[in-house]
């Protein structure tokens, strides 16, 4: 089946206000550059974005939550944007921060199906306000529910026109499991390649996840703290 749309702007037909959308990568790395642009420039608004981190000021998520796009941010990690502290600080975002593993395995869960587990992480900190505790072995541990999205945006290194997904680096931490969890999981990919091309022993997401792929274009990559020796 040939999954290919031409940008993505065709990519994100579908997409309304108010949907929980997850997009992929950790920090700058691995985000899917060219479907946030999209979403930018059609306004689609009050989204509830679960990503690992929401960019910087003028790149990543960042630039949908510069222009008040985004409701509510299920992240771990929000300390290299000004902005979203701004939006925070004045009540006009929502926000859910969780342990970055717990994020993970939320994610993880919901794409295995699974609504609900127990993790230790959390125990007695405001993390499990509201939150079942139960104890097993002589140690507390607390419920965390699954996420899953109406849409998902991942971006892969090589894909091919079936959907078939291979990541690079440290764009592997979360693109794999966002890819399972989303209604629609949208695709966009530095190196597209017809069906056959890619050995099935290094392919991280099957396409079976993957509903529209597209090969990306002009993608800045940003380092979002550089550290060089002297």
């Amino acid at each position: 089946m040939n999954k290919v749309v031409q940008d993505a702007e065709e990519a994100i037909i579908g997409l309304q206000d108010g949907m929980t959308v997850m997009f992929g990568g950790f920090g700058l790395c691995g985000i899917p550059e060219n479907a946030i642009s999209a979403i930018l420039k059609k306004g689609i608004k009050d989204l509830i974005c679960i990503s690992n981190n929401a960019g910087v000021d003028d790149f990543g998520l960042g630039l949908l939550l510069k222009n008040h796009q985004i409701k509510k941010m299920i992240a771990s990690y929000v300390g290299e944007n000004a902005e979203f502290e701004r939006q925070l600080l004045a009540g006009e975002l929502q926000v859910e921060l969780i342990p970055q593993g717990t994020l993970a395995e939320r994610i993880r869960a919901g794409g295995a199906g699974i609504p609900a587990f127990f993790t230790p992480a959390g125990v007695g900190t405001e993390v499990a306000e509201g939150k079942e505790v139960r104890e097993f072995d002589g140690k507390l541990y607390l419920m965390e529910k699954w996420l899953r999205a109406d849409f998902s945006f991942v971006k892969a290194w090589k894909g091919d026109t079936e959907g078939n997904l291979i990541y690079k680096g440290t764009a592997r931490n979360f693109n794999p499991m966002m890819a399972t969890a989303g209604k629609i999981t949208i695709a966009e990919v530095e190196e597209l390649v017809p069906a056959g091309e890619l050995d099935p022993n290094f392919i991280h997401t099957p396409g079976v996840y993957v509903k529209r792929i597209f090969q990306g274009k002009n993608y800045e990559k940003r380092i979002e703290q550089r550290t060089v020796r002297k």
